[in-house]
């Protein structure tokens, strides 16, 4: 770059880091943002105010809401969900959903303000530490102090969040960075010295695992969010069929495999199905694809899967070994790695070890499912309008869920044709994540039908987000299962604590005043009959909709390994 063009001010690319900030998002194909204004982003959201029709900024109502919305757009539409806020408490706002961003693999870049560079290590107003707090929860966490640094940093940051395993990357913007001038030019980052984000497969580990599973009598594959991250579900498809080994899914891999796969077995972990957690124990070659083996897996690590042969398909090496021994390692995206192993498999038949999974599903029809479904009493049961609404949506639309009860049975009972069909908090658990997600859903698939499960804890804990479905008639299907209790700890205190309800009892507002001073049509359903029809206005009604349904106050969500235990010890009955 000549001097020349570095001070020709009156040149169309001398522009402010603010202006800057907004090409570079352009550039990277960005059209939605979600964010809150305030000062030390102010100059940003003045060079906004001329980008409007290229990018459309959502204005949630709470910071923490626009990192949930920007993780559910990013994961039903596979880009990057970018958030915009100010320093000091708007900046830690963010915090929680970073590190859900972070836990999940998520690919969010968050963009906060922050004071001019000469107030920095002052204690100014509204000034944080931004970039120590979030570096142990991110990808990468960056300070730009010049104008200058902005298109590489923008550059960067999209590249880290949504190359190799996905992540949260964090952009601390100093004040006069936004408000001094530079001479822009594009950059575009396509590699980075030392960062390797998809190791090269290893053709000696590719034919140890394939000799392993050739040689395999009792094989189970283990799918996990890595299959959907990597766009390999067609080809995992390929590799089950090939060697006809039956599947389960990890909570976050479920839409990864359709639900009516005849290889399709359940879900794992905690309050997984009977039959793939069982028979974790028994396989004799076990195939965990693009999953990390999290503790709701996996139970008592000391006992799991102790007699089987781990091979263990995944993207990021640091989760090698990590909680479970690998005998095999098969390192890269399984976009490649599957389709390799794959090549070397021999047909086969496992009919007589598919069976096995037979009696273990009945037992659980018997005992949980159908009791769940078709309740003797009067009272809705959560899984019984969880089916309703996959039933009525063709188990077609995209289900997003709050954190507790309402995410377990929302996770058994709705069912899955499509991929990137399931939004939810895995591993940080995060209650108030629903409401915000949805709204993040609508924008990242608006051609698809988004229904949001939660419960009435989590409901109250973003309830505000209901001024952003307000504003931007964001079509969420909100479905609240009201129990009047803080359903999952209460289980728990049930089940562990003698039924000692230590402050799990809920008093309530009245959630359909609530809707409405939203503008928000509502319903509340007590009986079947109520809840079908309230089903039916609900899909048939444009825009947002908030349906009640007043389910048991003490329902449980069954089957259940108790914590510490065996995936094989799982109790059918509280």
């Amino acid at each position: 770059m000549s001097k020349d063009s570095i001070h020709n001010k009156k040149g169309e690319n001398y522009i402010t880091g603010a202006e800057a900030l907004m090409r570079a998002l352009e550039a990277q194909g960005v059209n939605t943002l979600f964010g809150y204004p305030g000062g030390s982003i102010m100059p940003v959201f003045d060079a906004l105010y001329d980008h409007r029709r290229t990018l459309n900024h959502i204005l949630v109502r709470h910071e923490q809401g626009a990192t949930h919305a920007a993780q559910g757009y990013a994961r039903v539409s596979g880009r990057v969900g970018v958030c915009l806020v100010t320093s000091g408490p708007g900046a830690t706002n963010t915090i929680t959903g970073i590190a859900d961003a972070m836990i999940d693999s998520t690919p969010i870049v968050v963009i906060a303000g922050q004071v001019g560079t000469g107030f920095l290590g002052t204690d100014a107003f509204q000034e944080v530490d931004l970039v120590g707090i979030t570096q142990p929860i991110s990808k990468w966490s960056y300070q730009i102090r010049r104008a200058e640094d902005v298109p590489w940093a923008v550059a960067r940051a999209f590249y880290i969040a949504q190359s190799g395993r996905p992540g949260p990357v964090v952009l601390d913007f100093a004040k006069d960075a936004q408000t001094n001038k530079m001479n822009y030019e594009p950059v575009r980052v396509d590699y980075i010295r030392s960062y390797m984000p998809v190791p090269e497969p290893d053709e000696e580990a590719i034919r140890q695992a394939a000799e392993l599973i050739n040689q395999a009598q009792r094989p189970l594959v283990l799918v996990g969010q890595g299959v959907e991250l990597g766009h390999a579900e067609q080809e995992l498809q390929a590799f089950i069929e090939r060697a006809d080994i039956p599947a389960a899914r990890t909570l976050l891999g479920l839409s990864a495999l359709p639900t009516g796969h005849p290889l399709n077995k359940g879900m794992l972990g905690m309050h997984g199905n009977l039959g793939p957690n069982i028979n974790t124990n028994k396989c004799d070659v076990l195939i965990a694809v693009g999953m990390r083996f999290d503790d709701r897996v996996t139970g008592n690590v000391a006992t799991y899967a102790r007699q089987a042969k781990i091979i263990h398909f995944d993207i990021d090496p640091a989760e090698i070994d990590k909680n479970i021994r690998t005998d095999v390692a098969v390192l890269g995206n399984c976009k490649e790695t599957l389709p390799a192993v794959t090549a070397l498999l021999q047909p086969a038949k496992h009919t007589e070890w598919i069976e096995s999974f037979r009696p273990y599903e009945e037992v659980e029809d018997e005992k949980v499912i159908r009791p769940e479904l078709h309740p003797a009493g009067d009272t809705l049961s959560m899984g019984e309008v969880v089916r309703a609404v996959s039933d009525a949506t063709h188990d077609d639309a995209i289900l997003v869920t709050d954190v507790g009860q309402n995410q377990m049975m929302s996770a058994r009972y709705f069912r899955y044709r499509r991929s990137r069909s399931l939004v939810t908090s895995g591993g940080l658990g995060t209650m108030g994540f629903g409401m915000p997600a949805a709204i993040g859903a609508t924008f990242g698939r608006p051609d698809r039908t988004v229904c949001v499960f939660m419960g009435d804890g989590g409901f109250q804990m973003n309830l505000q987000e209901l001024g952003t479905i307000m504003e931007q008639q964001a079509p969420v299907k909100m479905i609240m299962l009201n129990n009047n209790f803080l359903g999952n700890v209460r289980q728990w205190q049930a089940m562990f604590f003698n039924r000692r309800y230590s402050f799990t009892p809920m008093l309530n507002p009245d959630y359909q005043q609530v809707a409405a001073a939203y503008g928000i049509p509502a319903r509340r359903a007590i009986t079947r009959e109520e809840l079908h029809a309230a089903i039916d206005e609900m899909l048939h009604t444009p825009g947002p909709f908030l349906l009640e349904a007043c389910v048991a106050e003490e329902g449980n969500v069954l089957p259940m390994t108790p914590p510490g235990g065996s995936v094989n010890q799982m109790l059918l009955e509280c």
